[in-house]
């Protein structure tokens, strides 16, 4: 069981690292060079998704990367559109920072069809959506503000929020391509607040950046844009 793993994972203190690959970045013919990179690195984990993807390339691209690698592979929906049975799993996100209603609860209810037919472990998550520096696009799609990144009162009682409603993961988000990470402060709150997994992810771009994230309470760390855009990160 994937969650199991996780929890289990946080309860021993083995710090979790994500890749999130979006499929409107990367080509079918990338991905054997890309998994090189990738089992070169302390990745435990991938994710694939984004706010908007337009090409339908979601299966094929999870079909290609298990002929390279072993690592569980879940779904990161921004649409149900994006829902593979080809993954592992999901991340059933529900924005609870934003109070629109499509990505509370709309787009749930639009995927139970295919999900009650699949055989993907399907955990929810809470994700909550902090300021990064500039509007992102899960700011733009979900037509949400994110939380002001002085409020750490707001984001740690939201993620307990989540918890007491039932999420088995909590997921800071500062947006992809972020100017500027989650403070270590909402980091450190949320995680001295809540009992379930953090993951946190968005404008982390270097190993310093990873580290100061685990160190103040990140169980997973989920890296996208500085992934994409130097493949020899963690060289």
């Amino acid at each position: 069981m994937l969650y199991e793993e996780i929890l289990s994972a946080k309860i021993k203190g083995v710090k979790l690292l994500a890749i999130l690959i979006d499929p409107d970045k990367v080509e079918l013919s990338q991905i054997s060079s890309l998994t090189e990179k990738i089992k070169l690195s302390p990745t435990t984990h991938i994710f694939i998704g984004g706010s908007i993807v337009e090409n339908n390339i979601i299966s094929d691209l999870i079909i290609e990367l298990k002929k390279h690698t072993e690592l569980p592979i879940l779904i990161f929906p921004g649409h149900p559109s994006q829902i593979s049975e080809q993954a592992d799993g999901l991340l059933f996100l529900s924005l609870l920072s934003g109070r629109n209603p499509d990505y509370l609860i709309e787009h749930h209810i639009n995927s139970v069809e295919i999900l009650q037919n699949s055989k993907l472990e399907i955990i929810p998550t809470g994700y909550i959506l902090i300021d990064g520096g500039k509007e992102t696009a899960v700011q733009r799609v979900s037509k949400t503000q994110p939380i002001e990144r002085r409020n750490v009162d707001l984001a740690y009682k939201t993620a307990k929020a989540g918890e007491y409603l039932g999420k088995k993961l909590i997921y800071l988000e500062a947006g992809s391509g972020a100017l500027l990470p989650v403070p270590l402060e909402i980091i450190h709150k949320v995680s001295k607040s809540i009992t379930i997994p953090l993951i946190v992810g968005g404008g982390i771009t270097s190993k310093e950046a990873i580290e100061s994230a685990f160190i103040a309470g990140a169980d997973m760390v989920v890296i996208g844009t500085a992934f994409e855009n130097d493949i020899n990160f963690f060289n």
